[in-house]
Parts: C-alpha cells; structure tokens; sequence
C-alpha cells in the first residue's frame, strides 16, 4: 500500500487566502475609480480649442464632477442596470389592464443624474441649468454626453429623445400642447419631468418610411390612432413622437403626419394604446424598447399634416450626432480599458504595451477614438450656427458620414478592447462583454451603415452638393494653420481633392452606387485627417500638445493609403511615434514637424 502524501507546509500556503490574492495581483485593473475627465487630454485640449473659454472655465467643474461619476458610481449603477433589465407588468392587481414597465433602482439614479443632476435633455434649450445664464451650446451637451456614455449608454436614449422631442414640440406644437407639456420636458424636477419617446419602425419596413401603415383618424381637435408600431425606443416615455398616415393621405413619405402622442390623457385618463412585449435586446439592455398597438390612442398633429417626414428627420439628424458622440466616448473608454491591460500586465518577461505587435494595434485603436472626436467637436461648432447656411450644409453632410464611420469603428475598437484584456474580456464581470454589445446598437439606430452611405451620397452630395462647402471649411483650416509643414500640407491638400472629387463622380453615377460606402469613408478619413492636422498645429504653436499633427499622418497612411496590403506600410517613422503617441508626455511642435519629414 502506498504511503498517504501529507502536502508540505510550503505547498499547502499556495492554496491559502493571501497566496490566491497574490496571484490576483497579476490581473490587469480596468478604469473603475478613475476620473474620466482628467485623463482624456484630448478631451480638454480640443474643448479648450472650440469652445468658449469663459464657458469652459464655469464647465470644467461639473465635467470634472461627471468624470469622477462615470469612472466610479455611474459605472456601478449601469452594471447593475444592464444585469436587472426592465420588465413589463399586463395587469396590476385588481387585474385591471394598466400595464407598467418596472426598472431596476439603479436605473431611476442614472436618470436622476443625467435628467435631474446635469440637466442634460435641457442644457441646450434653457438658460440657468448647472447655473450657466443662457443656453448652452451643442458642443456642451456633446461633451456631457461623450463622458456619460463612456460609464452608461442606455440612459443616454431617453436624454437625447427628451431633448429631441421637446424641440420638436417647440418648433410645431400647437400653444395648447406648448402650454401643457413643453415646461415639464424640460424641467429638472424630477417628480414633474416628463420624459420623451420616438415609435417610428414598423414590421413592413424600417429605413423605409414612407411605407408606415399606422393610421390616423380625425375626432374633432385631435386624431385617434389605430395600428401597431415594432420598435419602440423608450417604450415608457410620457410624450411620444410619431409618423401616422392620415385617412385619405397619398401612399409614400409625403403622406405621413406627426404627431405627439402623451401617455397620459389630460382628463387623467391612460391613452388607448398598449404595451405589448418588450425587446430582448443584444445591448443597451437597461432601457426598456418595445412593441405597440394603438387602438385608438388620442394624438395632435405637430406643424403640416403634408410635412411630416421631413420634420421627424429634424429629429432624427441630431440624434444621429447623439450616435456618433456616444461612439466616440466608448471608443474613448475601449482605449482606457486596452492601455490599463498593456501597462499593468506582463507578459513574456515584459509589460505588454512594450511589444510591438500590441502597440501597433493600440495606436489603431488611438486613431479611430481620436477622429471621431475631432468630428465631433467640428459638427457640434456647426450646429451653433444655425443661421448660416454655409455650416447648415456641413452639419448636413457630415453628421451621416459621422454617424456611419464613426458607429462601425466603435464596433471595431470595442472588439480589440475585449482581445487586449484576454478571456477576462469575454467576462461579464469586466467592462468590455458590455461594451461589445452596446457597440453594436449604433449601426442599427437612426439609419444602417448603408442607408448612412446613401444619403451622404445620393442625398447630401448628388442633391445639395454639400460637399463643397465642407471642401471650402477644410482647405480654410489647412490654410489658418500655419504649423503644418508644407510637404505635408500638400499631402492633406492633394488628398481631399480626390476625396471629393471620387464622392461626387459616386454621386453623378447612379450605377455606381455599390462605392457609395467607400466614397463616404473617404470623405470621414480626409475631414478628420485635416482636422487633426489644425488642431496639432494650433495647439503646438500655442506651447501645448501637437501629437494631433501624427495622428493626422496615420489616418492618411493607414485608412486612406494605396499601399497593397502585402506591402510594409510603415516607414521608420512610425515606431518612434506610435512611442510619442502613446506615452502621456506632451509632444512639442518641432518634434511633431520632424516626425512628419521622416
């Protein structure tokens, strides 16, 4: 008979507590407890470059304090948000048919912070939220948004739809329905707040609707409502935006009217439609999306019976820059999630961002973070001035482009957050299985990547030839800028010549239709690559940070380049400034300028 093993004291400590502890530390961290806002320097330097400095000096608390959140009780509350998704109730308990949607406590805070505590959904509408004296601009709320999202996206949608609605309700409600509803969406009481819903997609057609077969008919000052619609975002909200087709109105968009439809009647009264099912979503799991038939909900028209669409995609355009705002604040968190990995974990006898296969895919994650937010800030800059048409048509053609790059690149940069993190990343304990999946949602809403594609194309290029005075903005920039090096300048020059010349021959062509996304990405690449390039010039001149004038080069030579794929498509300038790009040390303008000449 074999001996007994008694395991020796030195084996038997391996198992003990603090030997499983000390092993832990060889995990990886991820972003909790980190302020968001101090460690996005890009964030800082281009808001300190675009927006207006006395605006910023009374902002930088609050971006402060939100930063603070979004890496601390923010992140916990969507945690716990996402596992404890909202559920429908059909009766209540006299067996009654009052159905209700029940959310988890976490997500009645994440609203009291956005709704209650930032004012988000009325910054831009309102003067005194967070104590400002007049409206903010869109850049400020784009900035609330870009930090919130990167803790929390589902919230995000019934902000933007409050927001979205209540303008809409502003610019063609009645002054009945102003009186009665409009303070209340904007207020940030919130046991008075009225929140905003859009039910736009129906089962016969999604991008398609004009095809909308939900039916509106007259009774006296109003319409009742008959038919069903098949997502419905907020599905809870007070005030819904809709498209119906009045009795009678001709087949297509142009006969299609909007209307606000209020959950609650004014007599008290639930209006005649009903919840019945909510989506198990991939993502955004904390916000309830649903299914509705309305049989004979009471709705008023908003602005002409024959205007609808067009009006309701006044809605949609700004909630597309919503999309692309929340893409790039989870790009931003992807990044920070991916560089806490490659600083803190070692492998092969070395930290992992010092080798070089995961530095050069760092960087590819740094660049499509960073040019989604160099857009954002230009499209947000161009929506404040609305009473110039020249940047009405560059927030026309930019916010699809935007939107469809920006939205796919998240998908992109969120799956290589989850590869640098390892099996931990495919773990619902870590942030990124979350990420993944909320990434997915922005190529679905407000328009796919094709349908994106096609209006930039055919639309904003072949219609209103939009493109040419976003060309104009951009040769301006090139121009204003003089720390770019002139070699590079005529680069950036030469390049968004083909740019725009490829997107309008797309446009001129209709069977040319399949380079519709092609032409379309190429007019994102050469926007934000002269973005860039100003921005790092403005900022070196200025003594700060030009790192921005490198991350301009690799957009030309990695998203834009003719170089075959099986070609070495890095030049020996590249390791030295991936190395600029990725450490936290300013990169001063000259050393930018030689970077560029090698």
């Amino acid at each position: 008979m074999s001996p007994i093993s008694v395991p020796s004291a030195t084996n038997a400590r391996l198992a003990g507590r603090d030997a499983v502890a000390r092993r832990s530390q060889h995990l990886a961290p991820d972003c909790s407890g980190l302020n968001f806002y101090e460690i996005d320097r890009s964030l800082r330097d281009l808001l300190a470059l675009y927006m207006d400095a006395d605006l910023l000096r009374h902002l930088g608390p609050h971006l402060t304090r939100l930063g603070v959140l979004a890496g601390g009780r923010l992140n916990d509350l969507a945690d716990l948000a996402d596992k404890h998704p909202p559920r429908l109730h059909y009766r209540d308990r006299f067996g009654r048919d009052e159905e209700w949607i029940e959310v988890h406590p976490a997500y009645d805070e994440i609203k009291r912070i956005a709704f209650g505590e930032f004012g988000m959904h009325a910054m831009a509408h309102q003067p005194g939220v967070l104590g400002w004296p007049d409206r903010m601009p869109p850049l400020a709320k784009q900035a609330f948004f870009y930090l919130f999202s990167q803790a929390e996206f589902g919230v995000l949608c019934p902000v933007n739809l409050t927001d979205c609605t209540s303008d809409l309700l502003e610019r063609y409600g009645s002054s009945e329905l102003k009186d009665r509803y409009l303070d209340r969406m904007r207020t940030q009481d919130m046991d008075a707040l009225l929140y905003g819903a859009q039910f736009m997609t129906e089962k016969i057609g999604g991008s398609d609707a004009g095809a909308a077969e939900l039916t509106a008919v007259r009774d006296g000052d109003g319409w009742r409502l008959y038919g069903e619609k098949w997502f419905c975002s907020n599905a809870d909200g007070d005030i819904a935006v809709l498209l119906a087709r009045p009795e009678g109105a001709p087949a297509g968009g142009r006969g299609l009217s909007l209307f606000l439809m209020p959950r609650t009647l004014p007599d008290g009264s639930r209006n005649n439609y009903r919840i019945v099912r909510l989506k198990d979503k991939l993502g955004s799991k904390s916000m309830p999306s649903g299914e509705i038939i309305f049989d004979g909900a009471m709705a008023w028209p908003l602005g002409a019976l024959d205007r609808g669409l067009k009006q309701m995609l006044e809605m949609v355009n700004p909630s597309r820059v919503s999309h692309l705002t929340r893409a790039a604040g989870m790009m931003r968190r992807c990044l920070n999630e991916s560089l806490q990995v490659a600083r803190h974990r070692k492998a092969f006898g070395k930290r992992v961002v010092d080798h070089p296969l995961m530095r050069r895919q760092l960087l590819k994650m740094l660049i499509k973070t960073e040019q989604s937010l160099s857009v954002m800030m230009l499209i947000s800059v161009m929506m404040a001035r609305s009473d110039d048409p020249v940047a009405a048509k560059i927030v026309r053609i930019l916010t699809p482009i935007a939107k469809y790059r920006a939205s796919r690149d998240n998908i992109a940069v969120a799956t290589a957050a989850m590869e640098a993190r390892g099996g931990n990343g495919y773990i619902e304990d870590w942030p990124n299985a979350r990420l993944v999946r909320d990434a997915h949602l922005g190529v679905i809403w407000d328009g796919t990547s094709s349908v994106n594609a096609l209006d930039v194309i055919q639309r904003a290029v072949g219609k209103e030839r939009a493109h040419r005075q976003l060309g104009d903005a951009l040769s301006e920039r090139l121009a204003d800028a003089r720390g770019i090096p002139g070699q590079f300048r005529t680069r950036l020059e030469r390049t968004l010549a083909q740019a725009l010349s490829f997107a309008e021959q797309v446009a001129d062509a209709p069977e040319k239709e399949r380079f519709s996304r092609v032409a379309a990405s190429a007019l994102y690449h050469v926007t934000t690559a002269v973005l860039m390039a100003n921005e790092g010039a403005c900022l070196g001149e200025a003594g700060g940070d030009a790192r921005r004038l490198l991350m301009a080069r690799f957009v030309l030579e990695h998203r834009l380049s003719e170089t075959p794929k099986l070609a070495f498509d890095g030049g020996d300038w590249e390791e030295p400034a991936i190395s600029a790009l990725l450490d936290d040390a300013i990169v001063p303008l000259d050393k930018a300028i030689e970077l560029l000449a090698g």
